[in-house]
């Protein structure tokens, strides 16, 4: 089985969202390393990093960090790419001072400018983050999106498009959000489905390159191409996609981390996890 996680709040502090992590039964987590809806935060305390570093390194929970939905590196305001590019720069050096090692980020927008030139735009930008950036053992990992409106990253394809116009690929990665995949078409409900979007991955920017799974049902039918997350099992997905991607082999230590509902108690995740975790492997 993969390891189970979910993304945990940084609230009083980065070292308290090891402790969440902890208390829920985590087996790895996503946090955020700043305000997800601001530009600019004010600097972490170096003992927080430090106290962050200890507690994930006595915990021992593989973790991943998202980055904030402000990011748009392939707008078509130039103020907006400028911006965007400072605050990525911003959350890798987070990153580095916490030991996250990978960064998880939607790839953006170029509205009516069209793909081509967003994809141009998206790759030219993290190479002049990372050059920046310099030596950080930090990646950017690119998440599939829905395809709702102009965003990129439909599907696996356009995210090895980004990677492949970089002078530095290799500083990137794949984040794979079930909702999204669905929500963009790809019906993880089918075993044959399933494998051909693995190949995809496999066969672009490959298995080694997936940093991070992102489980999520979605409240919408196939191909809505909107990102609208349910609990596992509450959605259109279901659990018997949710068992063959945990009990996948290929993907044994990859975080996968639960960005679902927590619902009026706070227990969504919970709930979820343990849902997870009673599902049996499906039968070959």
């Amino acid at each position: 089985m993969g390891l189970l996680g979910a993304h945990v709040s940084v609230s009083g502090g980065a070292d308290q969202a090891v402790a969440r992590a902890t208390d829920l039964g985590c087996d790895a987590f996503q946090i955020f390393v700043k305000s997800p809806n601001r530009w600019a935060n004010k600097p972490r305390p170096a003992a927080e990093a430090e106290a962050f570093r200890t507690a994930r390194a006595e915990s021992g929970l593989p973790v991943v960090a998202h980055a904030g939905y402000l990011i748009n590196l392939a707008s078509p305001d130039a103020s907006t790419r400028e911006k965007s590019r400072a605050s990525l720069l911003d959350e890798l050096r987070r990153c580095e001072a916490l030991g996250v090692p990978g960064l998880v980020l939607h790839p953006g927008a170029p509205k009516d400018d069209g793909r081509e030139v967003g994809i141009d735009r998206v790759a030219q930008g993290l190479d002049a983050v990372f050059a920046e950036l310099g030596e950080a053992d930090v990646r950017v990992l690119l998440e599939n999106t829905a395809g709702q409106g102009s965003t990129l990253g439909i599907d696996v394809a356009e995210i090895e498009a980004i990677r492949g116009r970089m002078d530095a690929p290799d500083r990137t990665g794949v984040c794979l959000d079930t909702c999204h995949a669905f929500a963009a078409g790809v019906d993880l409900r089918d075993a044959d489905a399933y494998e051909r979007f693995v190949a995809t991955v496999a066969e672009g920017p490959g298995l080694d390159a997936v940093g991070a799974w992102h489980l999520n049902d979605s409240q919408f039918p196939l191909g809505e191409h909107r990102d609208r997350h349910a609990n596992i099992g509450d959605g259109a997905i279901g659990v018997e996609a949710f068992a063959r991607l945990i009990h996948d082999p290929r993907f044994a230590e990859t975080p996968m981390a639960l960005e679902t509902p927590l619902g009026d108690d706070g227990q969504g995740h919970a709930r979820d996890l343990a849902t997870l975790r009673s599902l049996a492997a499906p039968a070959a």
